[in-house]
């Protein structure tokens, strides 16, 4: 019975399980009336769960509503449907929608929803001041209570007949802005108003203009006023004056400031007016300004004035403006239809004019000291004006020129540039210098005392035909300097060395060292050298040739070595032979008396070589009979002929027959060369 209990409950279990199953079709969210409601209007957003089950049962639906990803509703119901009302729609609740339902562990999404609440509520403006004087500045405060930062405050400074003035201000924290306006001269009567901005999907859009706030002005003084006496169209030489006042509420750090252009004339402090007179001349002419301040607070008035001339600019004119030294100048100044006013003739100078003739015409003998900038004044009724400048020129005529070569020895080194130097003592500046090479103009140089010539192309035959020209303004013409002849010095080339004999020279003669160069100017230095350690200067001459002899007497064994010579000129350029060799050997009579010495040693070592040998065998005769029989004779005779060579007296004379061997060979060798020494020739072939 038990088990048939349990089977049922087991069955009953199951299939009431099964009939919990149900599955979200979808997830929808409305808005009502429309995605797009104007600010103020009610509006309600509904969320519903489109949901399939296997039988009817009841399910607790978890309903959440998003805005811009943050919550703001939420509710549970065992319907599909939930409702988020909003009774007036603000600015602020424009943003994207969505929803998701929750029910026994399953969730159901829905898709987003732009609403737009089109509109934004009325902005509220204030002022700190209803009413303020010029200079002083409003406080404005412009706030958005219904709206929700981001925004844009506009705030708008409205004057009769001009265009509002606007100030943009952007809050990123907070729904209200607050900005200062200062108080300009002519701002009487001030409107001031606001609107807000904010940014939607769409672009900007705007709230309605704030109530108007009112704010009167007042002014701290008026407008000043600008007057001249006797009037404004005066003529050179009259007196006029100025007058600038005002009206001030506080006379109290007012100041008034009369200026024409950039320059300030005259300035009062804590008075309404201020006075400024003169006496006109054709340079018053122009706009006045003057101005009054207090603190912040400045106001001007403008006056044009306009001064007639009372006679024209004079004009100083001069007889010749470029003469010579010692020649008449006439200065004359005139002034264009008036004959009668007091005329000056004035030198200009760094340090202040210097007055020559109070007269209208002044007569000068000039100088060169007299160069320079004339003017002229002319004076009518007080009023004083000057001519232009004129330039007077007096010249001195130039002295004969000197030309020279700048390094100063007239000569130059073919393939060198050669500059030259052309030179005026006297004469007044600007000169011109012209350049002759022969009869061909080279070079123009116009400077105050000299000028330079560089030359480049220097040839082996320019010995001279150099000149120059000295000129400027003086009538005396042209003066020219002495011709200048430069030397061409062309340099050592190809130095060699050579000698008489050539090679080998016997003790005691003389040799003859020549040392040529196949190109050079005169004089030439020649030095000849003998390479030891290190070098040996043997002998130095300067010749007006190309090749000079060095006589080298009395040769000794220690004169063997390696010998050279060096060649160099005015060109600076040392050039060196290729070295040549030179053996001193014996004399052929030396080597004579070496020979007949070795050969009487020879013979006399021979003869008592010879005699010693026969003393020894006859005494050897002797004893060799008397001892035959004895077997150890043999011996001692053999011991006695061995031991001989080794007595001091003895000489082989090997060693002096080689050396008188050497000496004869050497011996024809020398006079093979002094048979030949005519025919050979000196020196070797021609060296750099």
């Amino acid at each position: 019975m038990y088990l048939a209990l349990l089977v049922i409950f087991l069955q009953c279990s199951e299939v009431y399980a099964q009939g919990k199953v149900f599955t979200f079709n979808r997830v929808e969210i409305r808005v009502q009336p429309s995605v797009k409601v104007k600010n103020g209007a009610p509006m309600s957003i509904s969320c519903h769960a489109d949901i399939s089950k296997n039988t009817d049962f009841q399910l607790k639906h978890n309903f959440t509503i998003f805005k811009d990803g943050k919550l703001v509703f939420m509710t549970v119901s065992d319907k599909e449907d939930a409702w988020y009302e909003i009774p007036a729609a603000k600015s602020s609740d424009t943003g994207d929608y969505e929803c998701t339902v929750k029910a026994d562990g399953k969730l159901g999404f829905s898709n987003s929803i732009y609403v737009w609440v089109a509109g934004m509520t009325k902005p509220i403006l204030t002022a700190d001041k209803k009413e303020v004087v010029e200079g002083e500045v409003v406080k404005l405060r412009c706030e958005l209570p219904e709206e929700v930062p981001p925004l844009e405050f506009v705030f708008r400074k409205i004057k009769t007949n001009s265009a509002p003035k606007e100030k943009r201000v952007p809050e990123q924290n907070q729904n209200f802005s607050e900005v200062e306006y200062y108080v300009e001269e002519g701002d009487n009567i001030l409107q001031f108003d606001c609107f807000g901005k904010r940014q939607v999907r769409s672009g900007w859009e705007s709230s309605q203009h704030s109530n108007r706030t009112l704010v009167t002005v007042k002014e701290p003084f008026i407008k000043p006023t600008l007057i001249t006496k006797p009037s404004n169209n005066v003529t050179e030489g009259d007196q006029i004056e100025f007058e600038c006042s005002t009206v001030v509420a506080q006379i109290r750090d007012i100041e008034i400031i009369f200026q024409k252009n950039r320059t300030i004339l005259n300035s009062v402090r804590d008075k309404k007016f201020l006075r400024y007179s003169t006496v006109a001349t054709q340079e018053d002419s122009g706009e006045y300004l003057c101005k009054v301040e207090q603190g912040t607070v400045s106001k001007t008035s403008k006056l044009n004035v306009f001064v007639s001339e009372l006679f024209p600019r004079p004009t100083l004119s001069a007889s010749m403006t470029k003469l010579d030294e010692s020649k008449d100048l006439i200065l004359s100044c005139s002034i264009n239809g008036v004959r009668r006013a007091n005329f000056s003739i004035l030198r200009k100078s760094p340090s202040g004019d210097v007055l020559l003739k109070n007269s209208r015409v002044l007569p000068i003998k000039v100088s060169v000291n007299d160069t320079g900038f004339y003017t002229c004044k002319a004076e009518v009724k007080g009023i004083v004006k000057e001519s232009k400048s004129v330039r007077i020129n007096v010249y001195a005529p130039v002295s004969k020129p000197t030309l020279s070569v700048v390094s100063g020895s007239p000569e130059v080194v073919l393939g060198k540039p050669l500059q030259l130097i052309c030179h005026s003592v006297m004469g007044t500046p600007p000169i011109t210098f012209t350049f002759y090479k022969g009869d061909e103009i080279k070079k123009n140089v116009t400077n105050d005392t000299y000028a330079t010539f560089l030359d480049e192309d220097i040839g082996l035959n320019d010995n001279g035909g150099y000149k120059c020209d000295a000129r400027n303004n003086h009538s005396s013409g042209v003066k020219t300097s002495n011709i200048l002849n430069v030397t061409v010095i062309v340099p050592i080339r190809d130095a060699s060395l050579g000698s008489i004999p050539y090679g080998e020279v016997e003790v005691g003669s003389d040799t003859a060292f020549l040392c040529s160069v196949k190109e050079g100017s005169w004089p030439i230095d020649f030095k000849f050298f003998k390479k030891t350690d290190h070098e040996v200067l043997l002998h130095e001459v300067r010749e007006y040739s190309d090749r000079t002899i060095w006589h080298k007497k009395t040769m000794k064994r220690r004169d063997t070595g390696t010998y050279y010579c060096m060649a160099s000129n005015r060109a600076s350029v040392d050039v060196r032979s290729r070295p040549i060799t030179i053996s001193v050997i014996l004399a052929v009579w030396q080597k004579g008396v070496i020979a007949a010495f070795v050969l009487t040693a020879m013979a006399g070592a021979g003869a008592v070589a010879l005699w010693w040998f026969l003393r020894k065998k006859k005494k050897a005769k002797g004893p060799s009979m008397e001892m035959s029989g004895s077997p150890l004779a043999p011996n001692l005779t053999s011991e006695k002929l061995t031991r001989q060579p080794s007595d001091g007296n003895y000489y082989s004379g090997s060693g002096y027959i080689e050396d008188n061997e050497n000496h004869m060979k050497s011996t024809d060798e020398s006079k093979d060369s002094m048979e030949n020494r005519n025919s050979r020739i000196y020196g070797h072939p021609d060296a750099t």
